[in-house]
């Protein structure tokens, strides 16, 4: 939650975002804090080559997390939870990831130690993490399954 609240105020958005805003305002950044709009050792241009990194990061976490990539994703977001299994998952702070058994890893935000005891512990986690989690929680896809060399 500390990441997309630190996005989101680098971004200066105030609930949900639309696409298109990300981008406008995402390009604006770029053209702020490019570095080579600095001379070369000046602080400013080691400040600016930090900012365009952090900038960048943020809008391509802020997109993964979008009302309208999750729109776009639902489908397969769905087949997952569904038709694969939970292969491994950690717990760091409020971030749980999930490696589901087709290869692909989720990140959910905002999980705190309690609730993830109560997973841990449960005897049926996928079925706890349904009605738990995988609904609740703002997630998004971390990485994508591997292709299997046949």
């Amino acid at each position: 939650m500390k990441r997309i609240k630190e996005y989101k105020t680098l971004f200066n958005v105030e609930g949900e975002a639309t696409l298109k805003e990300l981008k406008t305002t995402y390009r604006n950044l770029v053209k702020e804090w490019h570095p080579d709009k600095f001379q070369a050792g000046d602080v400013k241009a080691i400040e600016a080559e930090g900012m365009s990194r952090k900038i960048t990061d943020g809008y391509h976490f802020l997109v993964s997390i979008n009302a309208e990539t999750k729109a776009k994703n639902l489908e397969t977001y769905t087949k997952t939870i569904t038709e694969s299994g939970i292969a491994d998952y950690q717990h760091k702070g409020l971030l749980l990831e999930v490696t589901f058994t087709d290869g692909t890893t989720y990140e959910y935000f905002g999980v705190n130690r309690g609730l993830f005891i109560k997973f841990n512990n449960s005897d049926k986690q996928m079925r706890f993490a349904k009605r738990s989690i995988f609904t609740s929680f703002p997630y998004r896809k971390s990485k994508e399954a591997s292709a299997e060399l046949v």
